[in-house]
């Protein structure tokens, strides 16, 4: 999912699990929770567009990638404070380090299921097993995911300023991309965004929780977006048994099929049916061109192709011979590109023609 649900859930995740003593939970929980991203920093990202597509969402969006973040960050806050603490004179108490493991980690961990709740994908086991796992729940922007958290964070903070023109320039920045793309938005998630967020003003002005009750409207919170997840995710297992029947009906037993989940419209999906030879949805079709020889040589022998192959959900491919001496292959996965040779999901191999 986008970074900014990342951080908003990190916070109220961070006030949810953490000790008294840990400083600045929802700050520490928020820096955690988009760990597996800043971490791609360390290993080359942003590069050109194989490269990104090999490593994003690699290794440190794994258990392994996971596991080391956590410990890391666990390190320097625990470490930091405790300096901190020393140089004060002993002013302040350290955050204990099994309670201060327990929030990072599970920050840290909520990024990997939140991204592996929607169609782009995860690869929880490398680096032995790069095979993608896809929940196609939730789309990769879901308004209710800045909302939520962010009513209780900002039911949990003190009746200051400060903290309300925090709540109000991130509520502000959410509320414009909705109305931005209000064109995309389901009618009945902007009712239900504009009455959530009056609740959540007459709720701070007679305050229903403040900072005593913080950890309690965290909770509240999360339940309610587990809940809310868990209802789009049993509408989808559903749903997808519906899309493998007639991907069956199409192409017979060996189809494959998928629905992808739509920006804006929860409890919508976007079917996909694909057999070896072609993939298509309600209104288009595409010929895959998989066992064409210049399309084998582009999986085979170039870095390009290496990577959309092994990113590709559902391939297809483009041969152009029009260049003299050189073939061009277009590999797109179907699920981002279905024309078009640029762009988000398509990559572009030139081969010298061979015998």
């Amino acid at each position: 999912m986008d970074n900014l649900a990342h951080a908003l859930v990190g916070a109220a995740l961070g006030r949810a699990v953490a000790d008294p003593n840990v400083p600045r939970a929802a700050l520490l929980g928020a820096v955690a929770a988009n760990a597996p991203d800043w971490a791609e920093l360390f290993i080359g990202l942003p590069a050109d567009r194989s490269t990104f597509l090999v490593l994003h969402r690699g290794i440190t969006h794994s258990l392994v990638g996971a596991l080391i973040e956590t410990i890391g960050l666990t390190l320097l806050v625990g470490l930091g404070t405790r300096w901190w603490v020393q140089r004060r004179g002993g002013g302040g108490v350290a955050p204990p380090w099994g309670w201060l493991a327990l929030c990072i980690g599970i920050a840290v961990l909520s990024h990997l299921y939140m991204d592996w709740q929607g169609s782009y994908g995860l690869r929880p086991f490398l680096p032995w097993n790069a095979t993608w796992y896809y929940g196609d729940w939730i789309a990769i922007v879901d308004p209710f995911f800045w909302l939520l958290p962010l009513i209780a964070l900002a039911w949990g903070t003190e009746r200051h300023w400060t903290p309300l023109a925090a709540v109000l320039a991130v509520g502000g920045f959410m509320t414009f991309l909705v109305v931005w793309r209000a064109d995309v938005v389901a009618t009945w998630v902007l009712a239900l965004y504009g009455t959530l967020s009056v609740v959540a003003a007459v709720g701070w002005v007679h305050y229903w929780f403040g900072p005593v009750a913080r950890q309690r409207a965290a909770v509240f919170a999360l339940l309610t977006l587990a809940l809310y997840a868990a209802a789009q995710g049993a509408v989808a297992h559903i749903e997808k048994a519906t899309v493998q029947h007639e991907a069956q009906r199409r192409f017979g037993a060996g189809a494959r099929s998928a629905a992808l989940t739509r920006a804006g419209s929860p409890f919508t999906w976007e079917p996909i049916y694909a057999s070896a030879d072609s993939v298509g949805g309600d209104g288009w079709r595409l010929a895959r061109h998989l066992d064409v020889r210049a399309v084998q040589r582009a999986l085979r022998e170039t870095r390009e192709g290496r990577a959309m192959a092994q990113f590709a959900r559902f391939l297809v491919a483009e041969v152009d011979s029009s260049g003299g001496d050189d073939v061009t292959v277009y590999l797109r996965d179907a699920r981002y590109a279905r024309g078009g040779r640029s762009g988000w999901g398509v990559v572009r191999v030139s081969l010298i023609r061979g015998p």
